[in-house]
């Protein structure tokens, strides 16, 4: 059976960047990395051969990119943004999908390392700890795109939080809403933080009802979205407007509104997240907070193409706003 790297890592419990980096002489591994992974490549008996050390040298045709979820048509829109400019400057894309999670995040980077990807381009999960800390230690040209790291200074791509949710949270208060829910993200993902503040603090600013049981959590998924949609639905004094902070929570919100009969715009008012093609089928029409993602992927690439050309690079905030369409009215 013929040994390879993955194996040592899975013996020594190292990620499979870091047996790379031992094996391949490299000095950013500790001292307790390097006798595990040792010992482990000499218990199983791998060799590092002459022709694996001389294809260390990254690829300079291949990038790496990484989506938080590759089922958000949010992220699809930025997947292929990205490759379509990529491809334009003559590189390849390899495509990884993090699923919400730093395990599988972790997996994906070790697995586009050991490619030798010319640089990465990262929606991240996490703190910046794991296989995304050890790379960026390596000093591994990356680019955030959609979300940022607190702490970690990497030249990203991302949108205006703030004034999108502030543009929807008044436009509801001038429908007469006191009552607006909130289905927000994660708190541990930035944009999930971003909105949740922005939606508080435009509920203060109009004078609206700032009751905590207006806000449910989810996590970016569909099922986490219907989930919030019924915990608020289920409130002794219910609210009478609905914000949905991403495109797959938007979809569970519509979804149990849908199951109990409740009309979008004239019982209840919703407001979704990301003008993704898939709303053009609803009825009412939705009014969404709207950003750019194609714009997010070409620039994107255009910022890791100057890193690795040594031009100075700097992280974009587009904008967002508000599209006002038929899912919003009068608070009933």
């Amino acid at each position: 059976m013929v040994v390879k790297i993955r194996d040592v890592a899975a013996a020594a419990g190292v990620s499979v960047g870091t047996a790379s980096r031992v094996l391949s002489g490299h000095p950013a591994t500790s001292e307790s990395s390097r006798r595990r992974v040792t010992e482990a490549a000499s218990a199983l008996g791998y060799r590092l051969n002459a022709q694996a050390r001389s294809l260390r040298k990254p690829h300079a045709d291949t990038l790496g990119l990484l989506v938080s979820d590759i089922r958000n048509p949010f992220f699809a829109d930025i997947a292929q943004s990205a490759e379509r400019q990529a491809l334009a400057a003559g590189l390849a894309t390899l495509l990884g999908n993090a699923n919400e999670s730093t395990e599988q995040q972790d997996h994906y980077l070790d697995l586009l390392y050991s490619h030798r990807v010319a640089g990465m381009i990262v929606a991240p999960q996490g703190d910046g700890g794991g296989s995304l800390g050890e790379l960026l230690a390596l000093g591994v040209p990356i680019v955030f795109v959609d979300r940022t790291i607190d702490g970690v200074d990497v030249p990203s791509v991302t949108s205006d939080n703030g004034a999108g949710v502030a543009a929807a949270v008044s436009h509801l208060a001038d429908l007469g809403h006191r009552r607006v829910g909130i289905v927000a993200g994660p708190p541990q993902t930035s944009t999930g933080r971003e909105r949740l503040d922005a939606y508080r603090a435009a509920v203060a600013e109009c004078g609206l009802d700032s009751d905590p049981e207006l806000v449910a959590t989810g996590d970016f998924q569909a099922d986490s979205g219907a989930r919030g949609a019924a915990a608020l639905l289920d409130l002794p004094d219910a609210p009478t407007a609905i914000l949905a902070a991403d495109s797959l929570m938007t979809f569970g919100v519509l979804d149990v509104l849908r199951e109990r009969g409740i009309a979008v715009g004239r019982d209840l008012s919703v407001i979704g997240y990301d003008d993704v093609a898939a709303y053009r089928w609803l009825r009412p029409a939705l009014t969404v907070i709207t950003h750019d993602p194609a714009r997010m992927g070409s620039l994107a690439v255009d910022i890791i193409l100057d890193i690795l050309a040594g031009r100075p690079a700097s992280s974009v905030v587009l904008e967002s706003a508000l599209v006002v369409r038929e899912s919003t009215g009068p608070a009933a």
